[in-house]
């Protein structure tokens, strides 16, 4: 008789992983379904099972490593098989549920004839930023099943009740034996549920479920981001055959806004300033969605420009972003000031800016002298003047 740990391709001080993804490899590579039904290919199977259900036990493992094949005859390995640990067992251990189900083990789904849990739904919500800053209370109207009431989702007629499956006896599973395994499978009669039903409810069918329109309020908290989502528990499908209800996913989606952008806690805006009160100094409104003393309630704040302001300066104004979903912080709104050139001058206008332009030197305008000179420099360089 071949050596367990031979027979697995593993040594003799491999650990529980090494054995299971040892006896996973081989057992694929020689299921007997992936080998035509070859009976070399089963035989080898059967070995396979026969050496992992001694090594993957603690006890029957140090036996066998102690006295050999003749220290686990009769405990469920060698010996002729006496024992032996049964293949829906192995294959629910190390395939999980979806193995365990196909060949009738104990790791398998829950049976299909028991109670459902119903199904998840989701729900698209788009709000404001508006909405999103100050939280607000959404009316939503959600299409879901729900329990039919004419049968109080038994699927039958009032008055009647449901029979049990003649061919599955109520269990809703029928088991095929195919060589030394046998594979179980959902009753094709009944669809699994166990019970057929001979006169349905005219409401539903049969179904013991109706599809109806439920309106439901949302609570959407301050602070929320774009992509958040919120979990209704219970207000999803209506389970079957008396599972729980499943739950209603709200993601949110907040629209752009057409004077903020939001970055994080921050909110940020863009406000155009005359030419000529970020050359002399003074005093701009900025919109803002948060209150305080320095707001004049309408939305409105002020923000003081100094003079000789440029654009892309920005003024930040701390606390009044947007509130954090977990604590009592608050962002800042961060003003970017655009210094905006007038258009559209009069000639009177015109002849003041040309006597502007010619009061002006370079002290005034530190930037361009500093860029004057490095192209001085760049033209010198290229031309080698």
């Amino acid at each position: 008789m071949r050596d367990y740990y031979d027979i697995l391709g593993v040594t003799r001080g491999a650990d529980d992983a090494a054995l299971k993804s040892a006896f996973r490899k081989m057992a694929m590579e020689h299921h007997p379904d992936r080998n035509g039904g070859c009976e070399d290919a089963s035989a080898r199977f059967k070995e396979i099972n026969e050496a992992y259900s001694v090594l993957s036990d603690a006890q029957k493992r140090a036996a066998y490593d102690r006295f050999g094949h003749a220290g686990v005859n009769g405990m469920g390995g060698g010996g002729g098989g006496q024992g032996f640990h049964d293949v829906n067992d192995i294959f629910s251990e190390v395939f999980g549920d979806a193995f365990g189900e196909m060949f009738g083990g104990r790791g398998g789904r829950q049976r299909s004839n028991g109670p459902a849990r119903g199904a998840d739904l989701r729900y698209d919500l788009e709000i404001s930023l508006e909405d999103a800053y100050a939280g607000v209370e959404k009316e939503i109207r959600v299409p879901s099943s729900i329990t039919c009431e004419t049968c109080e989702g038994s699927g039958a007629k009032p008055g009647t009740s449901p029979t049990v499956c003649g061919s599955c006896g109520g269990a809703g599973r029928v088991r095929a034996t195919q060589g030394f395994f046998s594979i179980e499978r959902a009753c094709p009669r009944c669809g699994g549920s166990g019970k057929m039903i001979m006169d349905p409810c005219k409401s539903c069918h049969g179904a013991g479920q109706v599809r109806k329109e439920r309106v439901l309020s949302v609570r959407v908290p301050a602070g929320v981001d774009d992509g958040a989502r919120i979990r209704l528990a219970g207000e999803g499908d209506a389970g079957q055959r008396g599972g729980p209800r499943g739950d209603l996913y709200i993601f949110l989606s907040v629209s752009p806004h057409e004077l903020f952008e939001r970055d994080g806690l921050d909110l940020l805006c863009t406000v155009p300033v005359p030419m000529a009160t970020a050359v002399l100094g003074g005093d701009i409104e900025a919109p803002c969605l948060t209150g305080g003393e320095k707001c004049d309630g309408q939305c409105r704040m002020t923000v003081k420009v100094p003079e000789g302001v440029q654009t892309g300066k920005t003024v930040r104004l701390k606390g009044r972003g947007m509130p954090s979903l977990r604590s009592r912080e608050r962002g800042d709104l961060v003003v970017e000031l655009y210094i905006e050139t007038p258009t559209q001058l009069t000639p009177r206008q015109r002849e003041l800016m040309r006597e502007f332009a010619d009061l002006t030197g370079e002290s005034q305008h530190p930037k361009s002298a500093n860029f004057v000179g490095k192209a001085k420099r760049f033209w010198s360089n290229v031309t080698g003047g």
